[in-house]
């Protein structure tokens, strides 16, 4: 629990950092080799944003949680249409009952599309993010797509 703790304080601490107001909050749920769920956060920066994520996954022998932030460039495709794309990293810490505990860190990339309907005040997105774990439980390539929905404020 306390390390659920620890990583909450480190979303928010990405955000002040960033001196960013955020902007949606919602949830994102990942398929792939990445599979689990996350809360998920976007904070304004300029044009451009931060999206930080919480997630959690579990498997047979293993659970997971981890820290994403992706610094995402974003541009318009028209009407309530977007598209985004960004680089950033992750944290993570697992629980492997076969063998140990251990931290996890990684590259990523996403790239993706939303919808903002101007009639609601929701946020859609379906994105694709590569990550290179350097170190931890799955160290080498994986990837996950996700949807995701969120609040705008």
């Amino acid at each position: 629990m306390k390390k659920v703790i620890i990583l909450i304080a480190a979303i928010f601490a990405f955000g002040s950092a960033a001196n960013a107001q955020i902007q949606d909050l919602g949830v994102r749920g990942a398929f792939g080799s990445g599979a689990g769920a996350e809360l998920s956060a976007m904070w304004g920066l300029g044009g451009n944003r931060l999206e930080t994520d919480l997630g959690w996954a579990g498997w047979e022998h293993a659970t997971y949680i981890n820290l994403t932030a992706v610094y995402q460039w974003t541009w318009e495709l028209g009407g309530d249409f977007g598209w985004f794309a960004g680089v950033g990293g992750n944290v993570g810490l697992w629980s492997n009952t076969v063998d140990h505990d251990g931290i996890g860190l990684g590259v990523v990339g996403q790239i993706g599309l939303e919808f903002n309907p101007s009639a609601i005040p929701f946020q859609f997105t379906l994105d694709f993010r590569p990550q290179w774990d350097i170190i931890g439980y799955h160290s080498g390539f994986g990837y996950a797509g996700a949807l995701g929905i969120r609040y705008r404020f």
